[in-house]
């Protein structure tokens, strides 16, 4: 930190010195706050009370406020806010709900001065009057503000949002009586303190929780708002309705909002979670940060400028239980390291690329942009003299690309018409593969109908006929050639096999034995249901054909009979053919073993002076292979999709195969799947797909997203006034708000009214009324209009 410059500033009477500086504190800071004279910052936490002077070259640890050998909840804080009129005021809001005052007049070790625990949940924010020395406003996460009076006991005013909880609450430098509170439903709401009976105004101001807001010390009407949408919007105040004057986008949660002193267009921000930066933002320019402090290792918590008149100096806080001074000189200036290069797509696929006129005014290949040949898309901005950035020329290539090329037909046709669930996974593999089909897009269907080989082929045996065991030992051999003959004796192919059984529980290398060889006889019921193996190794047979096919069904054998096969092969006698259909025997036994959908090649052998058949059957792979063999090449597979920008099938794969493939892809990239379909689905207006493709999900981040902003506030069609109790009863007029002008009855379901005229009722009856009818069913006059 030597290396850091330093600042003397002179304040009238003070001068303020100082560098870029920090020290260690013992737990992380959740706020801190500066009092009048910049000399001394206090530091609160939930593990940590202490205040530090402010001294040239480091800080300095100066009262432990965390006293007493159990120190209560009261001592945990969210926030601390010290009095800019009273230096020995110090103000809390603990986690446990009370607001804590100090005072560090008193010459006891213990400060704390008063205890307010009128809250019923954690108080977020507390903030004292600017010019009023006892007056202390509060925010709670139980959704009340509440305003004391530090000279009595109990608050003197209650101020209901009628919402979620207050995250913060800031008095207006400039008008007396007014208070800005910021609510997690991404309202903004103007009290006046003499009027706790309702606001004065209330505006949406984020879509999400309004985390900060903070008024600007020169302009009385500009206030400052920072939400969990990453934006932080300028509004004016002065206007009958608030009107957004500037915006900038962050890249993280904004936690905290600071405009900055002596410079009317700078604010200080600072993120909740992701970044750590601390970054001060000209409001002019929203793209890019005025200038950064990249200190911190840890989310920051609390920022606050040492001086209402110094620009100069900044103090932060943070997680990583650091306290620093940062100077404006050491901040780092990311303009200096922007590119000054845009790159952006049109809403029609057309490609447009800016950079400095230098740099591409040497090719000769550009040709004048004549605008674009739909409609206009780019827009100059006519400099403005009166700002202090610097104007530089660039020059701005488009690269048009054909209109058909872009159509997003398939995409649409795509969406409406897959199958993604409710029927068998093959059924739903060949239907899609078929809707890909019929739109040309070929490669997606031959994966939709790889898709079903692997994992649904009808090969695939059930592991409830899988009794491929030699005798009942168990050990199971895979299917490998089988072969069936008729007339022959059954004693012998039974008795051979009940003696081999006993003592052989060898592995899959018996297969690969050329000198074992079963026989069967499929005409014996009694086998089939049996233990006994019904799958045959086919070998070379040594002796004439005739005593091996021919035998006499009467007079079967008694004896043990052990057939030997040699290495060599025997020529073939018998023709082989390619694709033959298979004996009527097989076909009618489909549930036994031997026969299989997913053999590919059925060769007949049809021995010399024999009636006999012999059917040999190859099968296309092991039918024991697992399934999720193929899931890495289907991960690779979806990636690849993925990459190539079709998240439509990437998504729609995933919820088709459901949890085969799921534990293969990561939670993050799959919901970055499903997020970026649904937001395609949602720009294509097709919100019922969109809706089943969140249902579907097998994400759980993804699963909710249907079950937020589900909440609908209307008004009574009668007095106007919002319904606040649930039914259909006004709780105002008390007459029923929900009642259908056709057949005057409740409206319990799907319910459809004019906008204009607020009178509705069943869509059945509107309808019907509307075909022989323009004006309102109820009598009003109305010419009603329904979309």
């Amino acid at each position: 930190m030597e290396k850091m410059a330093r600042v003397t500033t002179a304040l009238g009477g003070n001068t303020i010195t100082g560098r870029t500086m920090f020290c260690h504190l013992d737990a992380p800071a959740n706020a801190i706050s500066v009092c009048r004279d910049a000399a001394q910052v206090v530091v609160a936490g939930r593990n940590i009370f202490k205040i530090y002077s402010i001294e040239e070259d480091q800080f300095t640890e100066k009262l432990n406020l965390r006293v007493g050998r159990r120190p209560s909840l009261n001592f945990s804080c969210a926030d601390v806010v010290w009095h800019q009129m009273d230096e020995n005021l110090l103000a809390t809001a603990a986690t446990n709900g009370v607001v804590v005052t100090w005072n560090l007049g008193k010459p006891s070790r213990n400060k704390q001065d008063q205890l307010f625990t009128e809250h019923k949940r954690t108080v977020n924010k507390v903030c004292f009057h600017p010019t009023e020395v006892y007056m202390l406003l509060s925010g709670s996460q139980d959704g009340y503000m509440k305003c004391f009076d530090l000279r009595k006991k109990d608050s003197v005013s209650t101020f209901s949002g009628q919402s979620e909880s207050v995250r913060d609450v800031q008095f207006s430098i400039r008008d007396y009586f007014t208070f800005a509170a910021t609510f997690e439903n991404g309202n903004v709401q103007l009290w006046d303190i003499r009027r706790p009976d309702r606001y004065e105004r209330m505006f949406t101001a984020h879509n999400g929780p309004v985390f900060c807001c903070d008024w600007h010390p020169e302009d009385r009407g500009w206030l400052a708002t920072g939400g969990r949408d990453k934006m932080v919007k300028v509004w004016d105040m002065n206007t009958n309705r608030a009107k957004e004057i500037y915006c900038v986008q962050t890249i993280a949660s904004v936690a905290r909002v600071k405009w900055r002193p002596e410079r009317k267009y700078h604010i200080g921000t600072c993120s909740m979670m992701v970044d750590h930066n601390i970054y001060v933002w000209d409001v002019r320019r929203p793209f890019i940060p005025f200038a950064m402090f990249e200190e911190h290792k840890d989310v920051t918590t609390g920022i606050v400028w040492r001086h209402l008149h110094d620009p100069f100096f900044l103090l932060s806080g943070s997680k990583d239980s650091t306290l620093y001074q940062h100077i404006f000189k050491d901040a780092s200036r990311p303009v200096d390291r922007a590119n000054p290069e845009g790159l952006c797509y049109g809403l029609f696929g057309d490609l447009a690329f800016a950079a400095k006129e230098s740099l591409i005014s040497s090719d000769s290949n550009r040709k004048p942009y004549l605008g674009d040949r739909r409609h206009p898309i780019f827009f100059l901005r006519k400099p403005d003299l009166t700002e202090q950035f610097e104007n530089i020329s660039s020059g701005l290539s488009v690269f048009q690309t054909n209109v058909e090329s872009s159509s997003m037909d398939w995409f649409v046709e795509t969406a409406k018409q897959y199958a993604l669930a409710g029927r068998p996974l093959a059924e739903l593999c060949d239907h899609n593969a078929k809707i890909a089909s019929e739109l040309s897009r070929y490669q997606v269907a031959q994966t939709w109908t790889m898709l079903k080989i692997i994992y649904c082929s009808p090969g695939t045996v059930p592991p409830a006929n899988l009794n491929h065991s030699m005798g009942k030992s168990g050990t199971s051999l895979p299917l490998m050639n089988s072969f069936n003959m008729k007339d022959i004796t059954p004693g012998i192919g039974n008795e051979s096999r009940m003696e081999r059984s006993k003592g052989e529980s060898r592995s899959e290398n018996i297969l690969m034995d050329p000198a074992t060889t079963l026989i069967n006889n499929d005409e014996n019921e009694e086998t089939e249901g049996s233990d006994i193996p019904t799958d045959y190794l086919l070998g070379d047979v040594e002796g004439d054909e005739d005593e091996l096919y021919m035998m006499d069904p009467e007079n079967p054998h008694t004896e043990e009979q052990e057939y030997i096969l040699p290495q060599e092969a025997f020529p073939l006698r018998h023709e082989i053919m390619d694709n033959p259909s298979a004996p009527d025997h097989l076909q009618d036994k489909a549930d036994s073993p031997h026969v299989s959908g997913n053999e590919a090649e059925t060769v007949s052998l049809t021995p010399v002076e024999s009636i006999s058949l012999i059917s040999i059957s190859h099968a296309l792979y092991e039918n024991r292979l697992p399934s999720d063999f193929f899931n890495p090449i289907v991960r690779d597979m979806l990636h690849f999709y993925a990459e190539q920008g079709d998240v439509q099938m990437a998504a729609s794969v995933l919820i088709v195969l459901g949890e085969r493939i799921r534990k293969e892809i990561d939670e993050q990239t799959q919901e970055h799947w499903y997020t970026s379909y649904i937001d395609l689905l949602q720009r294509f207006k097709l919100w019922n797909v969109s809706n089943q493709v969140i249902k579907l999900s097998t994400c759980s981040a993804i699963n909710c997203l249907n079950q937020a902003s589900t909440t609908l506030h209307i008004n009574c069609s009668n007095c106007k006034r919002p319904m606040n109790n649930k039914g259909w009863i006004c709780d105002r007029c008390r007459q029923c708000a929900s009642m259908c002008a056709v057949c005057h009855h409740v409206v319990k379901g799907l319910f459809v009214w004019c906008q204009a005229c607020s009178h509705g009722g069943h869509l059945q009856h509107i309808m019907k009324w509307l075909q022989t009818n323009s004006h309102c069913p109820a009598g009003c006059g109305h010419l009603c209009e329904y979309t």
